[in-house]
């Protein structure tokens, strides 16, 4: 009985729904699913949404929202054209996209299959802006510095002290270019390189879920071939840090807790401008410090950046020398201590250096120690690292407390000499 009921049914729907008023069959032309959806020119915070029609059709509904909303949830927009700018977008974020025909009010398709793409991530910005999240360095909150997807970050066998302070250490080269190899000292930086180095402690050290306190992000950008520096000073409450224009530097006044248990109360100084180009200065010309390939040679970082392509004219990276960490035992003394030398001294401390040639000190670690003048200087060295006396003791600029593990390397050291 079934099967007899349903052709007479299906009949009696279509007499009712196709008779026009002189009783003839009007057939109502099928609205068509839009094919072929294509996704071009995908921006940082748009996209075009182009596909094909096979019927002649007045609008067409495009859906669309982060990837996995729910149909009817998502945001609608209605078109004539078979092209559609979607703009206002997230960057670095997946959407899924629905395009449905309008033949008239009656007659709709339904909806196509999900189409999907992803935003780029916003390029990094390569002049001094107002503020740090003008730069685009850091994905999301800015006081989670998650890295850009065009940054890198990188670390090195032996840092400098800064009054006990952690650093994030990214790179970010323009898309498409590579760091070359020279020597074992700094590479080639490609114009429009933006190296930066943001200092921030642990409120607890023994707990880093916890959060952290940052103080200030440097910032250096290499442009026409010289290198250009401008600092950002974080806000109190870790949302913003702002472009120091005037230079002037300042205090930052707190306190945190170390990995003994003890309160430590610090008052950070932040360089001046003068004071930074007086560390990042080379032969009257400004320079970056810390990312020299032999510095960088630990645990096959070098070797990644080449297998990423950031590392070019460099093909073994066991043919760069290593400047040991002043902190491993399995060194000698002599190297350790020649390693913080480097590191924490050697900028000013050689020729073309700030202190050059009043002082003929020459802390490179590949200085010989005749060359370096270590031994006669060395009880100078000891009373000067040993104490906090402005415009005496070493270093002049860059910490507000001792560092006594460094100063026992260095008087161990200089004693054996």
């Amino acid at each position: 009985m079934k099967k007899i009921l349903f052709p007479i049914v299906l009949l009696l729907l279509t007499i009712s729904c196709s008779k026009d008023d002189e009783g003839g069959i009007i057939t109502i032309p099928t609205c068509n699913t839009p094919e072929n959806i294509q996704v071009s020119d995908v921006t940082s915070d748009s996209a075009i949404i182009s596909w094909e029609a096979t019927n002649t059709s007045a609008n067409y509904t495009i859906e669309y929202g982060v990837s996995g909303f729910s149909q009817g949830n998502g945001t609608s927009i209605t078109n004539s054209n078979t092209t559609i700018t979607l703009e206002n977008l997230a960057s670095n974020t997946s959407y899924d996209v629905y395009i449905q025909s309008v033949c008239s009010s009656t007659n709709v398709s339904v909806f196509s299959d999900v189409t999907s793409f992803t935003t780029i991530a916003p390029l990094v910005a390569t002049d001094f802006l107002p503020n740090l999240s003008d730069f685009n360095l850091f994905a999301g909150d800015l006081e989670n510095l998650t890295p850009s997807v065009y940054a890198f970050e990188y670390e090195l066998n032996t840092p400098l002290f800064t009054d006990y302070a952690h650093k994030q250490r990214l790179i970010v080269l323009p898309p498409g270019t590579s760091m070359t190899y020279v020597n074992d000292g700094l590479p080639d930086f490609p114009d429009n390189t933006l190296i930066s180095k943001t200092f921030y402690y642990n409120n607890d050290e023994r707990d880093t879920s916890l959060g952290k306190k940052i103080i200030e992000t440097r910032i250096l950008i290499k442009k026409n071939g010289s290198w250009e520096f401008g600092n950002y000073i974080w806000n109190d409450s870790q949302t913003e840090a702002t472009l120091d224009s005037s230079g002037d530097g300042g205090t930052s006044t707190f306190s945190y807790i170390d990995n003994s248990g003890s309160t430590q109360n610090l008052d950070y100084k932040i360089p001046t401008s003068t004071q930074c180009l007086q560390c990042h200065n080379s032969n009257d010309v400004a320079t970056p410090i810390g990312p020299k390939l032999r510095t960088m040679n630990m645990s096959n970082q070098l070797q990644n950046m080449i297998d990423q392509n950031l590392l070019t004219n460099l093909s073994n990276p066991s043919t760069v020398s290593v400047l040991p960490n002043w902190e491993d035992t399995s060194y000698t003394l002599e190297e350790r201590a020649r390693a913080y030398f480097d590191i924490n001294c050697a900028h000013c401390h050689s020729p073309g250096g700030d202190c050059y040639p009043e002082s003929n000190l020459d802390l490179r670690y590949e200085t010989s120690i005749r060359n370096s003048h270590i031994t006669e200087h060395g009880p100078s060295i000891k009373t000067r690292t040993q104490s906090l006396i402005q415009d005496y003791s070493m270093p002049l600029i860059g910490t507000t407390i001792l560092h006594p593990e460094g100063y026992t390397l260095i008087e161990d050291y200089i004693d054996t000499l």
